[in-house]
């Protein structure tokens, strides 16, 4: 065989393998996003019969009270339980440990880590602890596609390129957000441009989305009155905007890893005891006001159309900035994703108020800055702006503040980076990374 035939057999070969690669792909997009599809049916229930449960013991007075407070506790406590007694890996988000079997820092865990993650995950954000759905999505997907990929034999190569793929198609499932999960895999999971990676996370989020838009429907996730472009003028306040977000991120980040590790030193403590702790402490917070428990997207929802007012948004804000910090504390299954948005609608629209005050001769829509503060708040956190622009997108179905989205994102993006704030999920890759050192000496031990 000459040269020439050697290379177009290995072309051939090459070209046979990524049929093969992009065919699986889209076998685990759907699967991801049957799976998905489930687990956000099965959340929406849960915080049903949480309000519902609210509404009936406000009737009992303080055994009411109690009921709520001990339910709550109840449903973080199994949560851990099942976290600790089966899946380690199956605690907070999920993305950090994604990230480390990627960068081959971590095996993948085993099958299991599914179903813990999935009935784990609706006890503790049915619980009201205030978590995001996209971790546990994004896991249970990535876990997904590496089982399908070793269950078509394939190499760690082509597993890899379907795990990453896997959590792409999770995320899409979410948020309802096809682009931004492609994306995701990318500009956060493997942080460079693989043509392999790219084939593949398209396909998945395709047919994720195709799959779970027959069990969700295909609205967008937020409903944003119509915003018009903004004014020359008014452009230079979004730059302001994105670098309060950016400061902002750094006090998130700070203390959700201090309430972390300030948990972490309660280890004489069974875990268990810890998440029901924090879980009661919900339950006793949603008695009074169950609306500000839980995920977030309601409250992400009233502030985009305006409905918060401003002397009100600093409180609520404040109280979901702790919540979400102590609630990932708890250790049980839950992402960030959702709570970061909904810290950054309200950032934003306190934002667009005061400048709505101060600069009445400039026609401000504060929600237009809400819409803004999303995708900065999230870019400052997690530095990763084209994921958080396009999701932003995705979700509101807008795309009238895409140009200051770029001037908020920019600075957010700078600011921290300046600061050498870390972005979160490097931080908590490496408090995962850790973690499992310590049980690896542990065991030996």
């Amino acid at each position: 065989m000459t040269p020439g035939q050697n290379l177009a057999s290995e072309r051939d070969g090459d070209h046979g393998s990524m049929l093969v690669l992009a065919v699986l792909a889209l076998i685990v997009g759907a699967f991801s996003g049957f799976v998905g599809a489930l687990f956000l049916l099965l959340l929406e229930r849960a915080d049903r019969f949480r309000d519902a449960l609210i509404v009936w013991t406000h009737s009992k007075a303080f055994a009411g009270f109690l009921v709520v407070s001990i339910a709550c506790a109840a449903g973080a406590a199994v949560a851990a339980w099942l976290v600790r007694r089966y899946s380690p890996h199956a605690s907070g988000s999920g993305i950090p440990h994604v990230e480390a079997v990627l960068n081959e820092e971590l095996p993948q865990a085993p099958f299991r880590i599914i179903p813990v993650k999935f009935i784990a995950g609706v006890l503790a954000i049915g619980s009201g602890l205030a978590l995001g759905r996209e971790g546990p999505s994004v896991q249970m997907a990535a876990t997904i596609g590496h089982l399908i990929g070793k269950e078509f034999r394939r190499g760690w190569p082509d597993c890899r390129v379907l795990l990453a793929a896997g959590a792409g198609a999770g995320l899409a499932t979410a948020f309802n957000a096809p682009i931004a999960g492609a994306i995701f895999v990318l500009e956060e999971l493997v942080r460079r441009f693989e043509l392999r990676v790219a084939i593949a996370a398209l396909g998945a989020s395709a047919t994720a989305i195709s799959v779970s838009r027959v069990i969700l429907g295909d609205a967008a996730d937020f409903h944003v009155g119509a915003l018009a472009y903004p004014g020359a003028a008014t452009r230079p306040l979004y730059f302001v905007l994105g670098a309060v977000a950016g400061l902002t991120a750094i006090v998130y980040n700070r203390l959700l890893l201090g309430t972390i590790a300030t948990i972490r030193q309660l280890d004489r403590w069974p875990v268990e005891l810890r998440a029901g702790l924090i879980g009661g402490a919900v339950g006793m917070l949603a008695w009074f006001v169950p609306d500000l428990v839980g995920g977030g997207d309601p409250i992400t929802q009233r502030t985009l159309v305006g409905a918060e007012t401003l002397g009100l948004l600093p409180l609520v804000f404040l109280l979901r900035l702790g919540l979400g910090a102590i609630s990932y504390a708890a250790g049980t299954p839950g992402g960030l994703f959702a709570p970061m948005l909904v810290l950054g609608a309200q950032l934003g629209l306190f934002f667009g108020q005061l400048c709505q005050l101060v600069f009445p001769d400039l026609n401000i829509q504060p929600e237009g800055f809400a819409v803004v503060g999303m995708a900065a708040f999230f870019t400052g956190v997690v530095r990763a702006p084209l994921t958080g622009i396009v999701l932003v997108v995705e979700m509101t179905a807008n795309v009238t503040m895409l140009l200051p989205m770029l001037g908020a994102c920019f600075m957010a993006m700078l600011v921290p980076t300046l600061m050498h704030d870390p972005p979160i999920y490097d931080s908590l890759r490496e408090l995962t990374l850790e973690r499992e050192r310590t049980r690896l000496k542990q065991a030996q031990t």
